[in-house]
């Protein structure tokens, strides 16, 4: 042990200096993230906030100008998620404003809409003419659907009124008039933080801790330079002649890349409590007490595991370019999988079960366990299993590979 702690100082001091002349490298690694960080959390603002306004025009012909007709624009106005344009009573030139690119949807009410408000089709002999809504083909059918249903619930809320106004009528009590009342709303999402109850995750609190991950795990590539030069220059052969283990060596590149991400994360995290709210989005607010231990044990086992699959891509690869690519590609592959490009619960069910393969999925899991479900340490113990278990593997693999490469 008196022996091993100079060397391992030694070696540390070496990969300190080394990493330090590769400002280019260093530069990646703070300021691609901290851009990333910014860019993503400001473009999905919206899609993370209940009831945020949509940025999609829309306009209403309205060829009946009943009552009932009037009651549902209203009722569109009042929901708020969709900006609505006045135009005239013409759906052939509110078609040439789709094409204009004036507004992206146009929602035609039929003549005798009001009268015929509460005649399902064909039910009395005649016919009931549909609604009409004419789509920008470009714009995203997520889109269009929300717009559909929202169509479809103010239409039942203007029927339910209607149908109350005219029974009132017919019995003799009084009653509002017709559609004219203001229902509440009677849905509010709350997301569960164990034993309290707060607002629903920002994007701030999705990208912060999603792009942290992915720049720990781009330390691969100057990681893999490092390692990737002293081979060829001899210094490993070197280090070796004089008896120094392997698992020493690999040890020594541990440390001072360990810090590098440590101060990745909080750089991360004061971008998102300081620069990400002057831009106008909402601040990250940050564990307190225990629970922010918990987080930064999150963060050293995301570290490790970074760390460990470096040295194993740098062991794997026999050039800069090699390593550039296999790390890179591999990088990008975990990301996309892992639900740090595209949130795990907006993709499909198969590729969440895919996602549970990516140790930046680990990574990121244990983070949201702390920051939105209050999650002590046997909540995060699983991800934090997973993630030592894959450091431990990469650093074994990479050991044995290089043992078998020598003479």
């Amino acid at each position: 042990m008196s022996s091993l702690l100079p060397r391992l100082h030694a070696l540390w001091t070496k990969e300190t200096l080394a990493l330090l002349r590769d400002r280019h490298g260093l530069a990646a690694l703070f300021v691609m993230p901290v851009i990333f960080i910014l860019v993503m959390t400001m473009a999905l603002h919206d899609a993370f906030m209940p009831g945020a306004s949509i940025d999609v025009a829309y306009a209403v012909v309205d060829l009946d100008n009943s009552p009932q007709s009037q009651a549902l624009v209203r009722r569109l106005d009042k929901s708020g998620s969709f900006r609505r344009i006045a135009v005239g009573q013409d759906l052939d030139a509110a078609r040439q404003g789709i094409r204009e690119n004036q507004y992206a949807l146009v929602l035609g009410l039929p003549a005798k809409f009001g009268e015929r408000l509460l005649a399902p089709a064909g039910a009395d002999g005649q016919p009931t003419e549909p609604l009409t809504l004419l789509v920008d083909p470009t714009l995203n059918p997520a889109l269009q659907l929300a717009f559909r249903n929202q169509t479809a619930a103010a239409l039942g809320t203007i029927r339910a009124d209607e149908l109350t106004r005219r029974a009132g009528k017919l019995f003799g009590l009084p009653v509002s008039p017709a559609a004219e009342r203001d229902w509440p709303d009677e849905i509010v999402s709350i997301a569960v933080q164990n034993q309290r109850s707060i607002r629903p995750p920002s994007s701030v609190q999705q990208n912060v801790p999603a792009w942290l991950v992915f720049a720990m795990f781009f330390v691969v590539i100057p990681i893999a330079s490092i390692f990737i030069i002293e081979r060829q220059e001899g210094t490993l052969q070197r280090l070796r002649a004089i008896g120094l283990p392997f698992g020493h060596i690999l040890a020594g590149k541990l440390l001072p890349f360990f810090v590098v991400n440590q101060l990745q994360a909080v750089l991360m995290v004061l971008v998102g409590m300081f620069i990400v709210p002057m831009l106008g989005g909402e601040a990250l607010h940050m564990p307190a007490g225990r629970s922010l231990i918990h987080w930064w044990l999150v963060a050293a086992s995301v570290s490790l595991a970074a760390v460990a699959f470096a040295l194993l891509v740098a062991s794997l690869t026999r050039t800069s370019q090699q390593a550039v690519v296999v790390g890179g590609v591999g990088n990008i592959l975990m990301g996309a999988v892992g639900g740090i490009m595209v949130p795990k619960f907006m993709m499909p069910a198969a590729m969440q079960r895919l996602a549970e393969w990516s140790p930046m999925a680990w990574g990121l899991d244990g983070f949201h366990t702390v920051m939105l479900r209050q999650g002590g340490f046997d909540a995060i113990l699983p991800d934090l299993l997973k993630l030592l278990t894959f450091a431990a593997l990469s650093l074994t693999a990479a050991v044995w590979l290089n043992r078998s490469s020598q003479p």
